[in-house]
């Protein structure tokens, strides 16, 4: 990265503090035009068109989500305040801010943005473009709203995710399926919304960085090429992680949403987020199983040999991985 995109990094970083410590809407709502101004030079580059193409795709969609929050905010302003005015403008807004973090109804954009970043750029999107939308969230929320909109959000990021031949679109449907998490996350408890998304970064940032540094682009790539037996590894217990499957630490977050959803007896919302895990957790068991099976006579000869030593550090932390769950229960029991 050149010093021009690190300026706008951290540019991006420090709008962001100022869009969620903002005591107004009219502050939030600059914030995160300045966020979207700021992210824009990170994502286009003149030497490639296509990423060109997607920064303009970006930009007008986040544009119109900008606008609608912008008349949600006048509106709550000017019009007076009831219980069906309240109900309607809460939607709007909550439907603004879904629209700016690739949320259902507004999910359409999020997978075809995705195809066109780099896997940097792909983190930044999936993460750190989330948090000011989530705690804008948190401030004025509809309950009965965001509950369907995080049942539906599960669903189709575990359904879209079959028959992907990207991964950086099946990493963008697993983010809708963890954005679901996410919410519901968020209306139980901020402390447990800021466990989950901090679990999720942890996890989403090393699969990023090893798709990154061996180039891989596409799930194909995993099992034509003979990889690194360990390099495998490293992608299976990481995407066992994401998927929330114990003894993984990646369970852990998910362990208490499910444990406070039981508690309150909501059964058939923890039915549904259940299955939806276990679907996700089939399609990246379906790809690991495929790239330690399958054996190509034809690229037997083509090895990759890697020599960086970034993936010492990813090798140590997908073993925390395994075992911090395994210590943390000690905790509970």
């Amino acid at each position: 990265m050149n010093s021009n995109k690190m300026f706008f990094f951290f540019f991006l970083c420090f709008k962001t503090m100022i869009s969620i410590s903002s005591n107004s809407w009219l502050g939030c709502w600059i914030g995160l035009k300045i966020n979207l101004l700021s992210f824009i030079p990170l994502i286009s580059n003149l030497n490639n068109l296509f990423n060109t193409e997607t920064s303009l795709k970006y930009f007008l969609v986040q544009s119109i989500a900008s606008i609608n929050f912008l008349f949600s905010i006048l509106l709550k302003m000017l019009v007076l305040k009831n219980f069906i005015t309240d109900n309607l403008i809460s939607i709007l807004i909550n439907s603004s801010l879904l629209m700016k973090m690739g949320s259902f109804p507004f999910h359409f954009w999020f997978p075809n943005i995705m195809e066109g970043l780099s896997w940097l750029n792909c983190f930044i999107l999936m993460t750190w473009q989330k948090i000011t939308p989530m705690i804008l969230i948190s401030y004025y929320f509809n309950m009965n709203f965001l509950i369907m909109v995080m049942i539906i959000n599960v669903m189709i990021g575990s359904i879209g995710s079959f028959n992907q031949i990207s991964l950086r679109k099946l990493m963008a449907f697993s983010s809708i399926n963890n954005l679901g998490w996410m919410l519901l996350s968020l209306m139980i408890s901020s402390n447990l919304w800021l466990l989950y998304f901090i679990f999720y970064s942890f996890f989403i940032s090393f699969l990023c960085f090893l798709f990154y540094i061996m180039n891989i682009f596409y799930i194909n790539q995993l099992f034509n090429f003979n990889l690194n037996f360990s390099i495998k590894m490293f992608i299976m217990i990481n995407f066992l992680s994401l998927g929330g499957l114990p003894p993984f630490l990646g369970f852990f977050p998910k362990w208490l949403i499910i444990n406070y959803l039981l508690i309150n007896n909501l059964f058939i919302i923890t039915f549904i987020f259940m299955m939806t895990s276990l679907i996700m957790l089939f399609i990246y068991i379906r790809i690991i199983y495929s790239s330690l099976m399958f054996y190509s006579i034809k690229l037997k000869w083509f090895k990759i040999f890697s020599k960086n030593n970034y993936l010492i550090i990813i090798n140590f932390f997908s073993f925390i991985s395994l075992l911090g769950m395994i210590i943390s229960t000690f905790f509970f029991i």
